[in-house]
């Protein structure tokens, strides 16, 4: 009998990791060996069980995704990462394959499709779920100078703005980013605000994609 794949479930809603862990476990070659309800947990599952493969949810408590896969990373680099999200967003998608996730899948996707994702990253490749692929490609034939375009507006962020942005891009919340530079909630705020006038920008999607850009996160 061949050796089945050993699979970790983090993701913060219980009755998904119910239905997930049952559509697994069906399958002759898997093994659902462990859940975690947060990112946190999911870093100390990872530690304790060694799993072949983490599906992963993107926004989860304690620890985003994001966050949660660059701390796995430097200790398990070959560990397999598959993100499973509600966010049809490119922005996320970089994010997550900057820091070592090696597949994305959105929730919507049918069973069989999670799991054709499921083995082709347990394979060593890599699977982007195909209309979020597509973008990728058309965004790249279509403005691939867009990255220069922006270049100029690098040089007029302060340090504690490209702070700021980057845990921003990295989807902590106000709150955690105060936390993080010993700054109430409000000074966030207007870091933030300063952030969209000076870029202008509106949305914290292009936030994250401006941060990708210039380098701000890998």
């Amino acid at each position: 009998m061949e050796k089945k794949l050993r699979i970790l479930l983090a993701d913060d809603h219980a009755v998904l990791r119910a239905g997930l862990k049952l559509l697994l476990n069906a399958e002759a070659d898997i093994e659902v060996i462990g859940e975690a309800s947060d990112g946190e947990e999911a870093i100390t599952q990872v530690n304790k069980l060694m799993p072949d493969l983490l599906l992963l949810d993107l926004t989860m408590p304690k620890l985003n995704g994001v966050d949660c896969i660059e701390k796995l990373m430097k200790g398990h680099p070959n560990l397999k990462v598959l993100v499973l999200t509600m966010h049809d967003d490119e922005e996320y998608l970089r994010a997550v394959l900057s820091v070592g996730a090696k597949g994305y899948v959105l929730k919507k996707a049918a069973d069989v499709e999670l799991l054709s994702a499921i083995r082709t990253v347990a394979r060593g490749e890599m699977f982007i779920y195909p209309s979020m692929a597509a973008q990728l490609v058309y965004r790249q034939l279509v403005n691939p100078e867009d990255k220069k375009s922006k270049d100029t507006k690098a040089k007029h962020l302060s340090e504690r703005e490209s702070e700021v942005l980057r845990y921003l891009a990295l989807g902590h919340t106000n709150q955690e980013i105060g936390d993080l530079l010993h700054v109430s909630v409000k000074t966030v705020e207007t870091y933030k605000a300063r952030l969209m006038e000076k870029l202008e920008m509106r949305k914290r999607a292009d936030l994250v994609r401006y941060a990708m850009d210039h380098g701000i996160i890998e």
